[in-house]
């Protein structure tokens, strides 16, 4: 397994009696853009942040930005940045974020956004100052009408300006501003930072809650060490080319994904293989009525609830013991 690949395995169980998931769709084809510079200067109303997640309090952000665009008669923008600004500023940063660029960009098409700026952030882009932000690329490059922004929005070289500097900038170069409060859930402030915590400690409905979806990662299905196989359950690994993904702790989950147009349900155990022999993040998948060779295939897994931690069994035969009860459980989750 290359630095850039993570191993991630999972039980699938297929059921006839489930509704497959469905998304809203949007009559709005979104135009995506690689560079500011590319964008065509129709008459804009703009957002601007890394939205990993496209959260809950993300989308009230582009439900403003969207019923403005069709009020004031301009189009929708979303200006957001890859590589994520922390992994260009910060020397050695581990972040980890909740969206790849295709995951996001998916995101904001069903959102029904027009326009998707993904503008490479570099050192050079970093330097430019709140004002040259705001005159060369708002008001020059995007014609901007109006934007719409989060509570705690800063912009320009170090992050220097806020609110009360746009406000300023709006009234001298003729655009609005609006700011859009904290939103609430249960009296706690959504953000990317409290999804990606709540994940990494297996609170997986609090994170599925907060996002408004579930969360999911997608790889391609390759070649394990079929370990598995030799104790009557056979294996299935995801690889996930993006290492900058973030990954549950490990442990054993229940999922879901979608192969052949039919929805296939399972629990996904992330781990070390503890009772086998340890190592690299892998995980031994049993399957029920799915034996479908899916090899080289590239899989979406949503993730739906944590069962438990993983751990360390003192003989194959109680591992085996304990697959059957997160089956069971898995199965009682999915005919509820």
């Amino acid at each position: 397994m290359t630095v850039n690949q993570q191993i991630v395995n999972f039980y699938l169980i297929s059921s006839n009696d489930l509704n497959k998931l469905s998304l809203r769709s949007n009559t709005i084809l979104l135009k995506t853009y690689t560079n500011i510079k590319e964008y065509n200067k129709a008459k804009s109303i703009v957002t601007i942040g890394t939205f990993d997640g496209v959260h809950f309090g993300h989308k009230k952000i582009l439900e403003k930005i969207i019923q403005s665009s069709r009020d004031l008669n301009c189009e929708s923008v979303v200006l957001t940045f890859f590589p994520h600004p922390r992994m260009v500023l910060q020397d050695n940063s581990t972040i980890q974020l909740l969206n790849t660029v295709d995951e996001k960009t998916k995101l904001l098409e069903q959102a029904g956004i027009d326009n998707l700026i993904i503008h490479p952030f570099d050192q050079e882009f970093s330097r430019l100052t709140a004002e040259e932000f705001v005159s060369k690329i708002l008001v020059d490059q995007l014609n901007i009408q109006k934007i719409v922004i989060g509570h705690d929005h800063r912009f320009g070289r170090n992050r220097t300006a806020d609110i009360n500097d746009l406000i300023v900038f709006g009234n001298e170069y003729g655009f609005e501003v609006e700011q859009i409060s904290a939103q609430e859930i249960n009296e706690n402030a959504v953000s990317s930072t409290k999804i990606r915590n709540a994940i990494l400690e297996g609170n997986i409905i609090l994170a599925n809650n907060y996002l408004g979806y579930n969360y999911s990662f997608t790889g391609t299905v390759v070649q394990g060490k079929q370990l598995g196989r030799t104790i009557g359950f056979p294996t299935a690994n995801i690889s996930i080319k993006e290492n900058f993904k973030l990954i549950p702790k490990n442990g054993v989950y229940i999922v879901k994904s979608s192969y052949d147009s039919k929805t296939i349900f399972g629990v996904m155990n992330i781990g070390t293989r503890p009772t086998v022999d340890g190592g690299n993040r892998t995980i031994e998948v049993y399957f029920l009525d799915f034996d479908t060779e899916i090899y080289n295939e590239t899989l979406t897994v949503e993730i739906l609830e944590f069962i438990r931690d993983e751990q360390k069994f003192d003989s194959l035969d109680a591992l085996k013991n304990q697959i059957q009860i997160d089956k069971d459980k898995a199965i009682a989750f999915f005919k509820k």
